[in-house]
C-alpha cells in the first residue's frame, strides 16, 4: 500500500475555526436529510450532499455532522446527510445524490475501489466532489477536487513514537473495520515506529463482541501492556476489557468524543490522537461553497491536513470547554 507524505495548507484551519465560532449552533444534527436553515451569505441557496461510511453508534460522526451543519448554515446551503458503512451501499447513495440534482458532493473514501465509479460519474455530470476523513491515497486518481483529513500513516507513526516515549513494550492496535484504508494505514504507521505492535481485527458493529475479543486477547497474552484503539467508543470498551481480563494494560486511542474527556482526566485512557472531525466536516462543506460561488480550490492539489495532534492530561481541560459545545 502506498502512503503519500504531503504538506498541510497553512492558515486554513485558523481561518475556518474563526468562522465556525461565529456560526456554531447547539443541538445534534439529524441522521439524514434536512437543511440547516438560512445562512449569513447572500449567495443563492444551493443543495450539497454529504455521504459518509458512518457506522451506527460511532459518536465521531456527530462531530463531523456538527461541523458540516455549521458551515451549511453560514453558507446558505441545504445539506443532505446520509451514510452507510457498507461501501456498495455508500456508492449507491452517491448515485442517488447525483440523480437528485445536488450541486456538490462531500464524501468519505474508506473503500475507494467500491466508490470509484460513482464518484467519477459525479464528475462526468459536472458535479464537484470533495473527499474527507478517508481516502488520502485515492482522491486525486478519482478526479476529486480537494481532500480534508489527516494522513493515517503519519498519524500512526506519531502514535508509535509516543508509545516509545511512554515506555511501552508490546502493543495491540485494534482495527474495527477490516479493509478500511485509513484505519489500516494508522496501524501500519504505528508498526513503522513501534515494531512490537500486533494488529487485532474486531467487528466494530458489535460492541459486546469487541469487548470480548479484546478481553480474550489480553487473557491469552499477559505481555500486552498497551491497547491502542482507532476510535473513542472502542477505547472506552477496551477499558472495560482490561478490567474484565484483570490486566494492567494501558489504553490509548485515535479520535475523540465528549465521553473520552473524563476518561483522559481520570487516567483510564492515556491519550488520544485528534484529527479534528468538526473541522473536517466544516471544511468539506465550506470548500464546496467556495468552489461553486467563486471557483476557489483549497490546497493546491495537496491534501489539507487536519491532524494529527495529541490530547492528554496536559491539555484536556481546554478541549473539555470545546466538548461542551459539541465541537470536540
Amino acid at each position: 500500500m502506498k502512503f503519500n507524505r504531503l504538506a498541510a495548507v497553512a492558515g486554513v484551519s485558523a481561518l475556518v475555526i474563526g468562522l465556525a465560532a461565529c456560526s456554531a449552533t447547539g443541538g445534534k444534527p439529524r441522521d439524514t436529510g434536512g437543511g440547516s436553515g438560512g445562512g449569513t451569505v447572500d449567495t443563492p441557496r444551493m443543495t450539497i450532499a454529504m455521504i459518509t461510511h458512518e457506522a451506527p453508534g460511532d459518536s465521531f460522526w456527530d462531530l463531523v455532522r456538527k461541523g458540516a451543519e455549521t458551515a451549511a448554515k453560514k453558507d446558505n446551503i441545504e445539506l443532505r446527510y446520509s451514510s452507510d458503512p457498507e461501501a456498495p451501499n455508500q456508492a449507491n447513495l452517491v448515485q442517488s445524490a447525483i440523480d437528485s440534482g445536488v450541486k456538490g458532493i462531500a464524501v468519505t473514501l474508506a473503500k475507494p475501489d467500491a466508490m470509484k465509479a460513482a464518484v467519477q460519474n459525479a464528475g462526468s455530470k459536472g458535479i464537484p466532489v470533495v473527499a474527507f476523513n478517508a481516502g488520502l491515497d485515492a482522491w486525486q486518481a478519482m478526479g476529486v477536487k480537494e481532500y480534508f483529513g489527516q494522513d493515517g500513516y503519519i498519524a500512526g507513526q506519531e502514535a508509535g513514537k509516543r508509545l516509545q516515549s511512554d515506555g511501552a513494550k508490546k502493543v495491540v492496535c485494534v482495527i474495527q473495520e477490516q479493509g478500511h484504508v485509513d484505519l489500516e494505514a494508522r496501524c501500519a504507521g504505528v508498526k513503522n515506529t513501534f515494531p512490537a505492535t500486533e494488529v487485532l481485527n474486531v467487528n466494530g458493529k458489535d460492541m459486546p463482541s469487541v469487548e470480548s475479543t479484546i478481553t480474550a486477547k489480553l487473557q491469552q497474552d499477559a505481555g500486552i501492556d498497551t491497547i491502542l484503539t482507532l476510535g473513542a467508543p472502542f477505547a472506552l470498551t477496551a477499558v472495560q476489557s482490561v478490567t474484565n481480563a484483570g490486566s494492567k494494560a494501558k489504553v490509548a486511542t485515535f479520535d475523540t468524543n465528549a465521553a473520552l474527556v473524563d476518561a483522559i482526566k481520570n487516567g483510564s485512557v492515556q491519550w488520544a490522537v485528534d484529527q479534528q472531525p468538526f473541522l473536517q466536516g466544516y471544511l468539506a462543506v465550506d470548500s464546496l461553497w467556495l468552489y461553486l460561488s467563486n471557483g476557489n480550490v483549497i490546497g493546491g492539489n495537496q491534501p489539507t491536513l487536519t491532524g494529527p495532534s495529541f490530547i492528554d492530561k496536559s491539555n484536556i481541560d481546554a478541549v473539555a470547554e470545546y466538548a461542551k459545545n459539541g465541537t470536540r
